[in-house]
């Protein structure tokens, strides 16, 4: 296949090797012994050199000839097992099979085959769950979230603990559900990707994968009904094909509280032993509902002359729990998910400060190999909005339109 007609050459030259060097291959048998070796006079002298030489050239010849129409017979195998292709043709030749060049496909060469097809598929999409493209490398993640989240320390902190403990535990009694808070701009769709890239090899494109987003979805209300039935399809389908799920539901605040409680029975706890085996998902909902208050603690922090890292889970998830659970008109007060405790973790996103708008125009210049200057990253973050209107201390976007800000200074 010409897609991966580069790594098939490869793997074939790979396989020859291991053929002619290794088990399995044919050798050339040994000279007979004795006092007269065929080909020789009386005295043991040689042959003529110009029969010797064209001897070896038919023996050449032959043993080529052999190689290639073995080479074809291990491509079409290795090319049935990976691609799918050819394993008609393959099942014609066995039922009509041609004149043989003497050599079967040795046992240890169908080995070779096995171990090349398993080591191509951890790179290709051969499989079919999705489960062997799962990498779940929370050194990475937590080394990313260290070097590109920028003024985040609680949500560093929660989604690494959380995920590391949830995905180490044999037997969790439910799905892990966390719930991101803050202003747009705060890092809370950075976090998603990071998350899904790192738990799938795939990431976001894995089959184990899902995001749905409020108002692309589920726009109209009085189809609400058919979107119940779709969404709880689709969850049910992704935890049968894979044993490790991820869902991303973004503008969650604007999720109606129906789709929510259709959501409910999939993060609840496990009702038998069988489904702990079966199952494990992860939930992910981005909101920018208790923004306000997450950047009125900080602002207060601010005030008394404390560093924003000195905010602690304990109390900022408090008042952020405080909040959502008022009767107001907002889903998340409405739904059974709060009420119930199904949701592991409140993840609170502080607001952004200037000096962490300079970091993200840093990573802006450097994701795309420009030149940069620390005036130049002056320059870009004092285009932002910052609020409050006094102290002028938070981004109002935070980082959401940093990238596009550095195309001002390109060449």
């Amino acid at each position: 296949p010409p897609a991966g007609l580069g790594l098939g050459c490869c793997v074939l030259l790979l396989l020859l090797l291991l053929l002619l060097g290794g088990s399995g291959s044919p050798r050339t048998p040994p000279p007979p012994r004795g006092p007269r070796a065929e080909g020789q006079g009386p005295a043991g002298e040689r042959a003529p050199r110009g029969r010797a030489s064209y001897e070896g050239y038919e023996a050449v010849k032959k043993h080529l000839g052999a190689m290639g129409a073995l080479s074809k017979q291990y491509w079409q195998y290795l090319a049935c097992k990976v691609w799918q292709e050819g394993c008609e043709e393959e099942k014609e030749e066995q039922r009509d099979p041609g004149p043989s060049p003497g050599w079967s496909l040795p046992l240890v060469g169908q080995d070779y085959l096995e171990i090349l097809s398993a080591w191509y598929c951890s790179f290709g999409r051969c499989c079919e769950t999705g489960d062997c493209r799962i990498i779940n490398n929370i050194t990475g993640l937590e080394a990313d979230l260290s070097e590109q989240l920028h003024g985040q320390h609680l949500a560093k902190e929660v989604v690494v603990r959380a995920v590391q403990g949830f995905l180490q535990n044999p037997q969790p009694e439910k799905a892990l559900v966390l719930s991101f808070h803050g202003w747009s701009g705060t890092g809370k769709n950075f976090v998603a990707r990071m998350v899904a890239s790192h738990l799938y090899r795939d990431g976001l494109r894995s089959n184990c994968v899902r995001v749905f987003i409020s108002l692309l979805h589920f726009p109209h209300h009085k189809y609400l009904d058919s979107y119940k039935a779709q969404l709880q399809q689709q969850l049910s389908e992704t935890l049968q094909l894979c044993r490790q799920s991820l869902f991303i539901f973004d503008e969650a605040e604007k999720l109606h509280s129906s789709l929510l409680d259709a959501i409910r029975p999939f993060m609840a706890p496990y009702g038998n032993e069988g489904q702990k085996d079966q199952q494990r998902s992860i939930f992910l909902f981005l909101s920018n509902l208790g923004g306000n208050t997450i950047n009125e603690v900080a602002l207060d922090f601010w005030r008394a002359g404390r560093a924003r890292e000195e905010i602690s889970m304990e109390f900022l998830e408090q008042r952020l729990r405080l909040e959502l659970q008022e009767p107001v008109e907002n889903s998340y007060a409405h739904s059974h998910l709060l009420r119930e405790n199904l949701i592991d973790f409140l993840v609170p996103f502080l607001p952004l400060e200037f000096h962490h708008v300079k970091l993200c125009a840093r990573d802006a210049f450097l994701a795309r190999g420009l030149p940069y200057s620390e005036a130049t990253l002056d320059e870009v973050a004092r285009m932002m909005v910052f609020v409050p209107r006094e102290e002028k201390l938070f981004s109002a976007q935070g980082c959401k339109s940093v990238p596009q800000r550095i195309n001002y200074f390109l060449p």
